[in-house]
């Protein structure tokens, strides 16, 4: 047997015998999903933005679309930032698309159209973060990297320190990092067919019992949209958009107040509609122009 990675905890399953439950785990619960075993980094990179903070279901819904109206690096450049925030509405945390965007921009401008092909410059992208960049290396370009989301989480979690509370990434990436596969295949198996298997495996392990990310020292349970600032931000970029021509502020306002009292929450005051509304200004959803709001 290969000797212990200083990394691994004392009195849980040995390494070699980790991998293989996971590969065993990973082929019975494997799911088919649409952006899986594709090379294209940019449809990959998209996958993993809508991924964050997002269901499965909700992500197949609008992945497709999405790609289909921009296919390519160059054309989601190319298009306004009203188009991409109406293809966004919907899935939430609309900052993403923004981000995303802008990736996009500067890919086009300075990478002749193509993403960086290492962690490096990938995280250097607006938007992209170290699971984000990991995502794309292992899932796009099958090259080793340390990919931790709250499935891998609940994998290495509920095996590895299966009685301890807040467990934090710091403790987590070398126990990851020592079983991730080189680069290449050995025996069928690659770095993106493994992190496919920790990620069904994860999201079974979540869905059945008591959900092994809880322990996490990331987690941190989602506040409740309805009523929230969050849902207040969602709802006038979608009424901004959805006129071309512009809006007044003070009917944006009103609109919203009539919908916030018809179920049954207070009207909106002056100082929070103003506070949101500089935010979405600031963070380029849309303009400001006299009186007017304009995406």
């Amino acid at each position: 047997m290969a000797k212990k990675p200083d990394c691994w905890p004392e009195d849980v399953v040995d390494r070699e015998s980790f991998i293989q439950l996971v590969w065993e785990h990973g082929d019975a619960l494997y799911r088919d999903l649409p952006w899986r075993g594709i090379d294209d980094p940019y449809a990959v990179l998209v996958s993993e933005i809508m991924l964050q903070q997002t269901q499965v279901a909700r992500v197949e819904r609008f992945w497709t679309r999405f790609l289909s109206s921009f296919p390519t690096i160059d054309a989601l450049a190319s298009a306004s930032t009203s188009d991409v925030l109406e293809h966004w509405q919907g899935l939430g945390y609309n900052r993403r698309a923004l981000a995303l965007k802008r990736a996009a921009d500067i890919c086009s401008s300075e990478c002749a159209g193509q993403l960086p092909s290492d962690y490096d410059g990938l995280i250097a992208l607006p938007g992209v973060g170290p699971a984000t960049a990991a995502g794309v290396m292992a899932f796009a370009y099958r090259k080793p990297a340390v990919y931790i989301e709250t499935n891998v989480r609940s994998v290495f979690i509920h095996h590895l320190f299966p009685g301890e509370d807040k467990v934090s990434d710091k403790i987590l990436a070398p126990c990851v990092e020592a079983c991730c596969p080189p680069e290449g295949e050995v025996l069928g198996r690659d770095v993106r067919a493994w992190y496919y298997a920790l990620l069904d495996y994860g999201s079974h392990l979540k869905s059945t019992g008591e959900n092994p990310s809880r322990k996490s020292a990331h987690y941190a349970r989602q506040s409740t949209f309805e009523g929230s600032r969050r849902q207040k931000r969602a709802w006038i970029v979608r009424r901004v958009l959805a006129d071309p021509d512009g809006v007044e502020r003070k009917v944006v306002m009103a609109e919203l107040s009539a919908y916030e009292l018809s179920c049954g929450r207070d009207a909106v005051d002056d100082a929070l509609f103003a506070s949101i509304v500089k935010d979405l200004i600031n963070e380029g959803f849309f303009r400001n122009v006299g009186s007017l709001l304009l995406p």
